[in-house]
């Protein structure tokens, strides 16, 4: 159980020795025949450190055993799971694993592997077999319920394949389906339940800004948050028009079910104020000759000085080989402008006006949804969970929905008001 304040050696080492006695019940395996321990614990609550210790025990006592550890991306699986603060080479008091890492493994002394594997390859967990796994933040895993369904033919060593979700919980159908399959061991903990070795006035901070809210009982309580009943897109809804992508984006690899591209545009959603937790939404969407929009990348940025994000537009309309910037200037006005052609000035811009509330402008790009007149090229967390709690209040999560405004701005243009349309390029 760690977090983000510094630990001497000496502390660590006693963490270490009193681990069994320090532990919070939900850190503790649970008794019974169960499948799937999921463990949904708040920011810092100790989900990590639970992993480990679980998966570092029963590799120590049991010889031979073929292990899959499961991360967002191989460098989480290693950075969080194998080298972190609290991953398994860090708590391993005695017989210690070595880390292979050109053959992406863990080796203990009595022949026990972990291999580590990606969210982003599920095809990588087609062929290798497991007596456990460990997949840790599967809430934000990029093809969650693919890389899901891989893991499950492979735990077939054994006369008890098991796996250990640790998550800060996301209302993805996997989770959801998870939490109530009668085979999985749920189990929930709190920041607030490790506070002693988080940073001093850390949780009083978080309460005092986010206690209550929905977005507070996700990352700090760990509660599976359901939809919200007034908002404009379900879970269900976005799992539908989600595409599995077939390849690099392009304008002719948007995804299995759509066609080539004939427009694409970058819309971006300026910050009011350029601080440290304000976001540039910046999001990259295409029309195909079906009429169909097809979101392609959310490329929004966090604590971006106005030069920052002006640069990741325009990296994002080279990179997507885009027709047109659609630009909302109502907090920027003409700097909004003149900071991108700054970078480049034969950059297409066409600048919008919000005139009317969020919830008003978001209406008629939810119908298109319904419609199935959208696609999303692969999942976009982030910005999925701003539209599944954006309400009439035009907040999501007690914030302003800069990505989803962004989106609002990409779909306006390219379906409702038909902006955007190819440069001529010469050809």
């Amino acid at each position: 159980m760690f977090g983000g304040r510094p630990i001497s050696g000496e502390r660590l080492g006693r963490s270490f020795r009193l681990w069994a006695l320090e532990r919070h019940p939900a850190q503790e395996a649970p008794k019974g025949d169960w499948r799937v321990w999921l463990l949904m614990g708040g920011r810092g609550s100790g989900k990590t450190r639970a992993g480990a210790e679980w998966v570092h025990e029963v590799a120590r006592r049991t010889a031979k055993l073929r292990i899959a550890l499961v991360a967002e991306t191989l460098g989480d699986a290693r950075e969080v799971m194998i080298d972190g603060v609290s991953g398994i080479c860090r708590i391993a008091r005695r017989d210690r694993p070595e880390f292979e890492a050109s053959r992406r493994r863990l080796v203990w002394p009595n022949g026990t592997i972990a291999q580590i594997f990606s969210s982003e390859d599920p095809e990588s967990l087609r062929g290798p077999q497991f007596h456990l796994a460990w997949c840790d933040e599967l809430g934000k895993w990029r093809h969650a319920q693919e890389t899901w369904d891989m893991l499950q033919f492979g735990l077939r060593l054994g006369d008890r394949p098991r796996a250990l979700v640790t998550t800060t919980p996301r209302a993805i159908p996997l989770l959801r389906t998870l939490a109530i399959d009668r085979r999985t061991a749920l189990e929930r903990i709190r920041t607030a339940d490790n506070a002693k070795n988080l940073a001093a006035g850390f949780i009083e901070a978080l309460n005092e800004r986010y206690g209550g809210t929905r977005l507070g009982r996700q990352e700090l309580d760990g509660e599976l948050i359901t939809d919200r009943e007034d908002a404009l897109w379900t879970r269900e809804r976005l799992e539908a028009v989600r595409q599995r992508p077939a390849g690099p984006h392009s304008r002719a690899h948007a995804g299995p079910h759509a066609g080539p591209l004939s427009r694409i545009v970058v819309a971006v959603d300026p910050p009011a104020t350029a601080s440290a937790q304000s976001c540039c939404g910046i999001v990259v969407a295409g029309l195909d000759t079906a009429g169909r929009a097809v979101v392609l990348a959310d490329r929004s940025v966090t604590g971006a000085s106005p030069a920052g994000w002006a640069g990741a537009v325009v990296q994002a309309f080279r990179r997507f080989d885009a027709d047109r910037i659609v630009a909302e200037v109502n907090q920027g006005g003409d700097m909004v402008t003149a900071m991108l052609r700054s970078i480049d000035a034969d950059l297409p811009v066409t600048t919008v006006r919000a005139t009317r509330g969020k919830f008003l402008r978001a209406e008629p790009v939810a119908a298109l949804y319904e419609q199935g007149r959208v696609l999303h090229a692969t999942a976009f967390a982030e910005l999925e969970d701003q539209m599944c709690d954006f309400g009439p209040d035009g907040l999501s999560s007690g914030r302003s929905p800069d990505r989803l405004d962004a989106l609002v701005w990409a779909l306006t243009a390219l379906v409702l008001e038909r902006h955007g349309e190819p440069r001529v390029r010469g050809i």
